[in-house]
């Protein structure tokens, strides 16, 4: 395996990871500061209050986009099968 390839299976490892993480994690982020600024208007300060609203948005976002995450998954999965099939030439 050439420098060139290793770099080149890092970036894409790196693109992908962040593909899949980013739905969760923006959806995460958007419900944390949704609930900040409701806390903050109603000045109601539970620290458990920001917690059960990110986990219903964050598993609803993994059921809803499950399919898409799987598929992603296994289309990587196979393309690495593949290039190392194609590493032992």
């Amino acid at each position: 395996m050439s420098i060139e390839m290793a770099i080149d299976v890092f970036q894409t490892m790196i693109k992908f990871a962040l593909q899949m993480v980013s739905p969760i994690l923006f959806t995460a982020i958007g419900v944390g500061v949704a609930v900040s600024v409701a806390q903050t208007i109603t000045s109601i300060q539970e620290q458990t209050l920001t917690f059960v609203p990110k986990l219903f948005a964050v598993s609803a976002v993994m059921i809803v986009g499950g399919g898409w995450f799987l598929t992603g998954l296994i289309n990587y999965a196979q393309g690495v099968f593949e290039l190392i099939g194609t590493m032992g030439r």
